[in-house]
């Protein structure tokens, strides 16, 4: 593909409360005249973690919105996107109200510029490829339990009993700077990506995930893997975003 065409690409994004949280502390951004696709996570408590996630989200949209078109490099307008959105919600929580001390968010973006998509991650949550029939997660979890599968000292096998396994090692907010993922790839004709709170990836397999999406059309897709985590306990807000080519 020479040029994406926004406005031929198709997406669906869908978020859930979840079966055992009282409030949802996911947000999302689908903004396809600008190219960019959110999913965060916050956390920090019942209103901490909603003004969080909100306020990287809504962040996000006001940076590319202003810089996209002096800034030419992609990947530097999505470092300004996290040093922004992590400078704000830190300075909110310290100078505007105690209640929202330590709050943060996870965040993955996806942005998409000429033939390429760009994606930003700090935090669990997700991005993935498909390219039916195969599944890549793209990014790397900022997570305790991933630092221990990497250092060798539990077993994939065993992460589902692993103690410590919702607690993220970086996320933006809860200090003023952030150090951030950012990958790039260029865009096939079929390719979808799909990206995800931890609500939807710590309950569903990689390999479910795959099988769903084999199974379902692309519309169907979202509502069936919200489905899926519902049915395995839901036991966090989920939020899915689809998005294909």
């Amino acid at each position: 593909m020479s040029s994406l065409d926004q406005q031929q690409a198709q997406v669906w994004c869908r978020t859930d409360t979840g079966l055992r949280r009282d409030s949802n502390q996911d947000s999302f951004l689908v903004n396809q005249d600008l190219g960019l696709y959110v999913v965060a996570d916050g956390m920090g408590g019942h209103l901490g973690g909603e003004v969080a996630s909100s306020l990287a989200v809504k962040t996000a949209e006001e940076v590319v919105e202003q810089y996209r078109r002096s800034m030419r490099d992609s990947r530097d307008l999505l470092a300004l996107v996290y040093q922004e959105s992590s400078r704000r919600i830190f300075e909110m929580a310290e100078q505007e109200n105690p209640r929202l001390a330590g709050m943060g968010t996870t965040m993955v973006c996806a942005y998409t510029m000429g033939s390429s998509i760009f994606i930003g991650n700090v935090g669990d949550s997700r991005a993935y490829l498909f390219r039916k029939p195969y599944l890549w997660q793209l990014t790397e979890d900022h997570s305790l339990v991933n630092e221990q599968l990497r250092a060798g000292l539990i077993r994939e096998d065993q992460v589902r009993q692993f103690v410590g396994r919702n607690v993220i090692t970086r996320s933006v907010g809860f200090e003023k700077e952030v150090v951030i993922d950012v990958l790039e790839r260029t865009v096939q004709k079929g390719d979808c990506f799909m990206l995800c709170s931890d609500g939807l990836s710590g309950l569903v397999t990689d390999r479910r995930i795959q099988e769903i999406l084999c199974a379902s059309t692309q519309d169907q897709a979202v509502n069936h893997l919200i489905q899926e985590a519902l049915a395995n306990g839901g036991d966090d807000n989920v939020t899915v975003l689809y998005l294909c080519f």
